[in-house]
């Protein structure tokens, strides 16, 4: 048994979110850039248990994939090449940018760290993730 990791690809920086050893609740983990992804992913994977990857994949107001897809796909096939023993699900991630601001002005944050992209990026994997654990109460 493992934890859930949460990915939110983006073209610059990925938001990365986990759970607890339990599967409870999701948890921003960090952001990192495109470039340092597969580096994060060997030291994260060498060090934890992890026994499901959750991608966001972004889809427009009409059930089609978003332009963003573009830069998701390549992301899952080499992640599905390079570690072939972890599976991975795709969730719809839209609004979750929107949620992190909202979530972000709720809680009072001040509006430089509003700004601040990789906290928005890593709160809307932690989002999406949460609102994967949530789903899985639902299934039978």
């Amino acid at each position: 048994m493992g934890r859930i990791l949460a990915i939110d690809y983006g073209k610059k920086r990925i938001g990365i979110a986990v759970t607890d050893p339990l599967k409870i609740i999701g948890n921003k983990l960090t952001t990192v850039t495109v470039s340092e992804i597969w580096k994060f992913l060997d030291q994260y994977f060498k060090s934890e248990p992890v026994e499901r990857v959750i991608i966001g994949y972004p889809l427009q107001l009409n059930n089609e994939p978003s332009e963003s897809v573009r830069y998701i796909e390549p992301f899952i096939r080499g992640f599905k090449n390079r570690y072939p023993e972890i599976p991975i699900e795709t969730a719809d991630e839209r609004f979750t940018s929107k949620l992190a601001h909202q979530t972000m002005l709720e809680a009072g944050v001040r509006k430089k760290d509003r700004q601040n992209k990789e906290v928005i990026d890593a709160l809307s994997a932690t989002i999406m993730l949460q609102t994967y654990l949530e789903s899985l109460k639902f299934k039978i």
